[in-house]
């Protein structure tokens, strides 16, 4: 018997990094964005007097003993914080296998750590016969990545993977409220016809400029301290924009959020991506944004739909990779097989 599950990757439209303490815990964070049919997947196969855990994508595994301590060295360490969890909280006396992959490359800014980590949840939990809602999924998995395993971060992606669809999320001390967007199958398309992808690539390293942005806020920098108040309330009007079929206003707001992103620290853009960025624009983009922290992975852009192919073009002319995402509306699922 196996049992698998899927949880979906996200674009974050507006908002990002608002979801990152300290600042939603002092002034409140809110996030625009939407699930798309890129996966992470986690299989377990029950059985053994051992955790085996396999990463397709890195070509990795890892074997400890059921009852022996997890070294924490930097390779799977999000599998082991979730089977330590469950090992430690509910007396795993039976041990697994598990295989790992994801629809997206490492770095590709699709929050694509969370839905590993929100999917190995619901497997471990299904397997165990847990009725853990998406909200206890999102807050068991920010509490493994983020106050276990230490890895920096805000909390959208864990909400996003585990809810999937278009959600108007809000942050504050103790607390996030998922707000499910009713977005017509109209507006969806409309969507997604406007939109352009594009893998930019990259080396991003997330931790450093996760920190640069705590940073600045705990030192009280003026100007990206004002920026993500910016990004905050640029969040409500696309939400507005979006529910409102309002596309090119949608396009303005997601470049006026860009501008603000940039603003909250170093690194977040480079030379490679603004003169990419500028090409678009200069091709019929209204307006676009990385998708993740910054620094790579990919780009999206709202498009005037008789441009859209003149922007495509440009993208590929400045060296990156053009691909095609829908929209889904569904959250992280398990199922057994026999």
């Amino acid at each position: 018997m196996r049992i698998r599950s899927r949880a979906p990757l996200r674009v974050s439209f507006g908002g990002g990094g608002t979801d990152v303490a300290p600042y939603c815990d002092e002034r409140g964070g809110a996030v625009l964005s939407s699930t798309i049919n890129r996966y992470a997947y986690a299989t377990l196969m029950p059985g053994g007097a051992s955790f085996e855990v396999t990463s397709l994508d890195y070509d990795a595994t890892i074997i400890y003993g059921i009852e022996d301590p997890f070294v924490y060295d930097g390779t799977l360490d999000l599998a082991k914080g979730v089977i330590d969890y469950f090992r430690r909280d509910l007396k795993v006396t039976e041990g697994f296998k598990i295989l790992l992959h994801n629809d997206a490359p490492p770095g590709s800014g699709l929050g694509s750590s969370s839905a590993i980590t929100v999917a190995l949840i619901s497997a471990v939990a299904e397997h165990l016969r847990l009725p853990l809602d998406p909200y206890r999924i999102a807050e068991l998995s920010y509490h493994i990545e983020r106050e276990e395993c230490k890895v920096v971060g805000g909390k959208q992606d864990q909400y996003a993977a585990a809810f999937g669809g278009f959600n108007f999320i809000e942050f504050t001390k103790g607390a996030t409220l998922v707000n499910a967007l009713r977005i017509p199958d109209e507006t969806i398309f409309e969507l997604e016809y406007r939109m352009c992808f594009a893998y930019v690539g990259g080396q991003r390293i997330y931790s450093n400029i996760v920190k640069k942005q705590q940073d600045n806020f705990r030192s009280q920098n003026v100007d990206a301290i004002e920026a993500m108040d910016n990004l905050k309330a640029l969040a409500i009007e696309m939400k507005k924009a979006l529910l409102l079929r309002k596309f090119d206003e949608f396009g303005e707001l997601l470049h006026m959020g860009w501008e603000n992103k940039k603003r909250m620290a170093e690194g977040i853009s480079n030379p490679q991506i603004d003169q990419l960025y500028n090409a678009a624009r200069a091709s019929g983009a209204i307006g676009g944004k990385i998708t993740g922290v910054g620094g790579g992975g990919f780009m999206f852009f709202i498009c005037d739909p008789v441009r859209r192919h003149n922007v495509q073009q440009a993208l590929r002319e400045h060296g990156s990779q053009v691909v095609s995402f829908s929209f889904t509306q569904d959250g992280v699922r398990a199922w057994r097989l026999d």
